[in-house]
């Protein structure tokens, strides 16, 4: 119990750091947004009206310190504003709307990923030495080494304009309307392929040569000789008894990636133009939407923060020896 409050309390001193970043970071933009706005107007509006605009964006000439203390109440209540750059909905819409097409690209993006590369690791440590270890290592590493605008554009390149196996914007076609229809469905499959693709074959390396070097230190352990003493089946000695421990490692890279789901792949969204977090924030960035940006930002921190604490949690519960160590005084 002693642990779980411990990591409770960092957390919670993590979570109001990033509440206070999301205040701050925007304001150290260049620009601000109201003037952005009533620009647009070319000085057509009356002071009456850019006073209400100023009242429903929450534009404010108070000191810093009254718009933190403002701030953090509305947090602490759910209100995130008004969105500028999508007037009138309100922040959380907007959120909500991106996070559905985000939890689903890099969502599945990132377990595919983990299924493959921890699966091939397992294989490459196994046969370490063979022609798979020779192979497979070098080059993910090597594909996982480009940034990931490259990879997209190549594939986008490639796959849809060059050979048009794959829509190249937008996450569904838009003469489909949305539904859970089977039409539906296989638009929104089609669109997020080569997203998704370039998201896999960009960290797949990374989940390889992780697994692949906890396995090989697995596979010393005396427990493995000992399996492998009694005359344990192959199959069994690398599923059951090295595999099964070497996951155990990767979970906290597992939790970090789970961060990675919501805050998107920025630059991939924006190659495809699809409608996540990360094209948001863009789009958020460039209009200078402080209630959008600031609700982007909470959203992706807290995100991590809390995909964090739950596994530490689940470590703690699936490997014995660290709950001896946390219990220990």
């Amino acid at each position: 119990m002693s642990y779980l409050l411990r990591r409770l309390a960092l957390y919670a001193v993590a979570a109001w750091a990033s509440i206070t970043l999301a205040f701050v970071l925007p304001r150290l933009m260049p620009g601000d947004p109201q003037t952005a706005m009533f620009a647009r107007f070319e000085g057509k509006m009356s002071p009456e009206g850019i006073a209400a605009l100023r009242d429903t964006f929450g534009f404010s000439d108070a000191p810093l310190a009254a718009q933190y203390l403002t701030y953090l109440g509305n947090v602490a209540t759910g209100d995130l504003g008004v969105s500028a750059s999508h007037f009138p909905a309100r922040v959380g819409d907007v959120i909500g709307a991106g996070l559905v097409w985000t939890l689903w690209l890099t969502g599945v993006a990132v377990v595919l990923a983990y299924a493959i590369g921890t699966a091939l690791g397992v294989l490459v440590a196994w046969q370490r030495g063979g022609w798979l270890d020779a192979i497979a290592p070098p080059l993910l590493a090597l594909v996982g080494a480009f940034p990931f605008f490259w990879l997209a554009m190549l594939l986008l390149l490639l796959f849809g304009f060059t050979l048009g196996w794959a829509p190249v914007r937008h996450a569904h076609a838009a003469g489909v309307e949305p539904g859970w229809t089977l039409a539906f469905a296989w638009s929104v499959v089609t669109h997020a392929a080569l997203p998704a693709l370039t998201i896999v074959v960009a960290t797949v390396g990374s989940w390889l040569l992780d697994m692949r070097n906890t396995m090989i230190g697995v596979l010393g352990e005396d427990y493995v000789t000992l399996a492998h003493a009694k005359g344990l089946a192959p199959r069994r000695v690398m599923l059951r008894y090295a595999a099964r421990n070497a996951l155990l490692p990767n979970i906290t890279s597992f939790g970090m990636a789970l961060g990675f789901v919501l805050s998107g792949s920025l630059l991939t969204e924006m190659v495809f133009s699809y409608p996540g977090l990360g094209y948001l924030l863009i789009g958020a960035v460039r209009s200078l939407d402080y209630p959008l940006i600031q609700g982007l930002f909470l959203t992706i921190t807290l995100a991590v923060l809390g995909a964090n604490l739950l596994v530490d949690l689940v470590y703690v519960w699936l490997d014995p020896r660290a709950r001896v160590r946390t219990e220990a005084p």
